[in-house]
């Protein structure tokens, strides 16, 4: 049941090797001497206009990935938009945007999506993929989505580090089946079910319960949207999992107040790792 920190391993060594080489020292130890990552997750789906400091262009990503990872962010996750504002998995705007926010925070770990809202056809998601000619360090896959284990193939190949996402049971199962699991950075436990914080706890109970039972050992990540953003950052911390926090998953600090940028966000999750003497 959630709350029973996993064994961690006591090297990196499964992560592929280009994502160990820039692995940041921003990451913070846990009480018990884990490695704990607090990851930024600069802008997601959030449309242009829902937030004054939502970063779209490479500019502007590059700028916020600055003031997280000197907030206390471990490794950045974006969502590189085109010319309109749009999501776009298009070589030239992946590469723009991965290029800005690496070279404004070298050594850091700069991620990507491959969600199908960005692009729903498996066939075309899969060759705009195999088309990048900059690719992120790691990229989150999202295990209810057709072409999963195709997109997992393709972006092993590449070396490409893959972040599991899990957003319900059956997603788990779906990756247990896969034997991927141990290919993976690590695992995002990302409850869908944003009806009530007890609804996307217990969705995330059931999603690490599998999990256990098949004996995976690969680092977990545990985090929420909007409503269950900080409780489930605060279980996060209470279980000894990574986690993460930015303007993709919420616009308000913990007293429900508007946040500044991504950077306040990240340092206010640090203050409550800090707290719970996780660092």
């Amino acid at each position: 049941m959630l709350g029973r920190a996993i064994r961690r391993p006591t090297t990196d060594d499964r992560r592929p090797r280009m994502l160990r080489r820039r692995w940041s020292s921003s990451v913070v130890r846990s009480s018990t001497g884990q490695i704990m990552l607090i990851k930024a997750c600069l802008n997601g789906s959030r449309e242009p206009g829902s937030h004054p400091a939502l970063p779209l262009t490479p500019t502007q990503l590059a700028d916020a990935a600055r003031d997280a990872v000197a907030a206390g962010a471990g490794a950045l996750h974006i969502h590189p938009r085109g010319a309109d504002g749009s999501q776009s998995f298009a070589p030239n705007d992946v590469a723009a945007s991965v290029a800005a926010v690496r070279a404004a925070c070298p050594g850091v770990p700069v991620g990507g999506t491959t969600a199908a809202w960005v692009e729903p056809d498996p066939a075309r998601r899969l060759a705009l993929v195999q088309s990048w000619t900059l690719c992120p360090d790691f990229v989150s896959v999202n295990f209810s989505e057709e072409g999963t284990e195709q997109l997992c193939a393709a972006l092993l190949h590449a070396a490409i580090g893959i972040e599991a996402g899990l957003a319900s049971a059956n997603d788990a199962r779906l990756l247990i089946e896969s034997g991927l699991a141990a290919r993976c950075v690590r695992l995002l436990i990302e409850p869908d079910d944003e009806t009530t914080v007890a609804a996307a706890l217990a969705a995330a109970q059931a999603i690490e319960a599998l999990l256990d039972q098949a004996d995976i050992r690969t680092p977990r990540l545990l985090h929420g949207f909007d409503a269950s953003a900080w409780p489930l950052l605060d279980e996060a911390l209470r279980c000894g999992y990574d986690t993460r926090i930015g303007l993709e998953d919420t616009l308000v600090l913990p007293d429900g107040s508007s946040a500044r940028d991504n950077a306040q966000l990240v340092a206010t999750a640090r203050e409550r790792a800090e707290r719970a003497g996780r660092i």
